[in-house]
């Protein structure tokens, strides 16, 4: 298979089972404000296979371990930690971008004397930015994101804009996996399109916003023909909308 094939066979996809917790998460960090009656929970989840007690208990201990907080009489919205994940969730299904004009956003490392966790925690927050490391050290992206990096990065990183010298493409290419993410979004795609059941599907969209989250959302020149990251937002967005029907669930 050549490399960046997007038009390849999809690849199967690993899904996670729905539990309660999982259940309750997804829909409030889809929902805006992130807050719903416990009435409507009941109304909603009950097509995936969670029964009204079951959604109590669950809401009681992620309440307890600070998920979730009451916010009136019987509504519950996410707790404050949370509230930052639904800001990376809603830029993951929409992202904000800008014209590119050739220039790449580059961040070198200058921190040093670093535990493991602290590196990890450094990781994990340049990935979020959907950078790349070229080499140990060095992150960098085209510069087509409408968004500022964290201030608080200045103090272990120093941020460059930069013109590589090889062809843009090639680089994107060998920075990001894009034939396995694109496989990836397809095998979900088919999924989603041949799943009946109500709770099959919120495990495919759940999962959907989970790959989402690792589109490198770079500029239409450096993907590859038919990328499908567009066709994933929009069955989301299509299947946020179902879950807005009055009966939480459209008929057949």
């Amino acid at each position: 298979m050549r490399m960046n094939d997007v038009s390849a066979e999809p690849a199967d996809v690993d899904l996670r089972p729905l539990s309660a917790r999982s259940v309750v998460l997804s829909l409030l960090l889809g929902t805006h404000p992130p807050e719903l009656p416990v009435r409507d929970l009941i109304r909603i989840v009950e097509p995936f296979g969670v029964g009204g007690s079951t959604l109590r208990a669950a809401l009681s201990r992620m309440t307890a371990a600070g998920d979730l907080r009451r916010t009136g009489d019987a509504v519950y919205g996410l707790s404050d930690r949370l509230l930052a994940r639904q800001r990376r969730q809603d830029e993951a299904v929409r992202p904000r971008t800008r014209a590119w004009h050739g220039e790449w956003e580059m961040l070198v490392i200058t921190a040093t004397g670093r535990g493991p966790a602290a590196r990890a925690d450094l990781r994990g927050r340049l990935t979020s930015l959907r950078l790349a490391e070229l080499r140990e050290g060095v992150w960098l992206r085209p510069a087509n994101l409408a968004r500022p990096l964290p201030a608080g990065l200045a103090d272990a990183a120093q941020s460059y804009t930069a013109r590589p010298d090889r062809p843009a493409p090639e680089l994107a290419a060998e920075l990001w996996p894009l034939d396995t993410w694109a496989g990836t979004a397809r095998a979900l795609l088919a999924r989603a399109s041949g799943s009946r059941l109500p709770a099959d599907r919120f495990t495919v969209f759940a999962a959907a916003v989970r790959h989402l989250l690792a589109d490198p959302v770079l500029p239409p020149e450096l993907l590859p023909a038919g990328w499908p990251a567009d066709e994933l937002r929009t069955a989301y967005a299509d299947f946020r909308a179902e879950l807005r029907e009055p009966s939480g669930y459209p008929a057949d």
